[in-house]
């Protein structure tokens, strides 16, 4: 079912059965019914998160992940590509 939002106790809680061995994630998607890849995302974050994860700060500390990855591509590229022409200058003098 698209468009619902679930919970933080309800996903860590989901998140916790699968880590103990208590259910398979088969078992918990067609329960709940969730989309494997969901129950996937709400692993992996937890996994990378810990305590701060399915909470508003988690999702802050990834935009400015996110920005500082776009920032660093933005100051990155104009040099790579420097680079590139100066090694074409070199090989082919004027």
């Amino acid at each position: 079912m698209p468009g619902r939002n679930h919970s933080r106790e309800f996903k860590l809680q989901v998140v916790g059965q699968v880590n103990a061995g208590l259910h398979t994630t088969a078992q918990l998607y067609r329960e709940h019914s969730l989309a494997p890849i969901l129950l996937h995302r709400w692993r992996k974050e937890d996994e990378d998160r810990g305590e701060a994860a399915f909470t508003d700060a988690a999702k802050t500390d990834r935009s400015a992940e996110l920005r500082s990855a776009g920032l660093e591509w933005y100051c990155g590229q104009p040099a790579l590509e420097n680079s590139i022409l100066r090694k074409s200058l070199a090989t082919f003098p004027l």
